[in-house]
């Protein structure tokens, strides 16, 4: 079944996921399997970005959070590095105008000042530029780290109490929720992981409590809006329960 036909049948088919995060794996393999350097996977990826961001355009999702570079992966050759953080001012680029003229806001999520000079000022201006959005939030989490980010909420708040601003007894979810990368959006409904991979990789730790997860064997480059469509369709046809009894 075609984009277009999956896109009519999940309007027709239920309730469309507010907020869709998706961890982008695969690209090492993709260049791997095509006897390419690992640089151009991730370059190949650009085409897939472009295209969960306009499904979930043409879908209804609020929200999308991608997760494009973790604390971890500061631990890869400095090559690697590199040509990612050239891959990110490239995508900034040619990307900024159209995604403004879309109506997307752009956000950057995880500890930004460990990128470089140009990157970071590359990222502050699609942001700037992208401000006010109105029909897609686009995060995009880099320099991320969701056990990174759940001690940076615990210090924050430690630091309220120490200050006299807050009862240590008041400290509860909300509060914590306050203090995450994530704090202006819901928790997300969906998580899409690419590459067939079993795992979460330390990405939304405290916001994943309770969302469906769709795991498809496809690699990061080759992404589409059909598989999009195609997890959404999934996360139609389940139930949530949130801990509770269905009625």
């Amino acid at each position: 079944m075609n984009a277009d036909a999956l896109l009519d049948r999940l309007r027709l088919h239920g309730a469309i996921p507010a907020h869709v995060a998706v961890i982008m794996d695969g690209n090492g393999r993709w260049a791997k399997g095509r006897a390419l350097p690992r640089p151009l996977g991730h370059h190949a990826g650009m085409k897939a970005v472009r295209e969960a961001v306009e499904g979930a355009l043409a879908a209804g999702v609020e929200v999308l959070t991608l997760f494009a570079f973790s604390q971890e992966n500061w631990q890869r050759p400095v090559e690697e590095i590199g040509a990612l953080m050239s891959l990110l001012e490239e995508f900034i680029a040619k990307e900024a105008a159209e995604l403004h003229k879309n109506g997307v806001t752009v956000r950057f999520l995880g500890d930004l000042d460990r990128l470089s000079a140009s990157a970071r000022q590359a990222v502050d201006r699609i942001e700037r530029e992208t401000q006010g959005g109105p029909k897609l939030s686009l995060n995009i989490c880099l320099s991320y780290s969701g056990r990174a980010e759940i001690t940076r909420a615990a210090r924050l708040l430690a630091d309220e109490v120490k200050r006299g601003e807050l009862e240590a007894a008041d400290i509860d979810e909300a509060a914590v929720a306050r203090h995450l990368w994530t704090a202006a959006f819901p928790d997300p409904d969906l998580l899409i992981r690419t590459s067939g991979e079993m795992r979460i990789s330390n990405f939304l730790l405290w916001q994943l409590a309770y969302a469906e997860i769709h795991v498809t064997p496809v690699l990061w480059p080759d992404f589409t809006r059909q598989h999009l469509y195609e997890a959404i369709l999934e996360y139609q046809r389940r139930e949530r329960r949130f801990g509770k009894v269905p009625v």
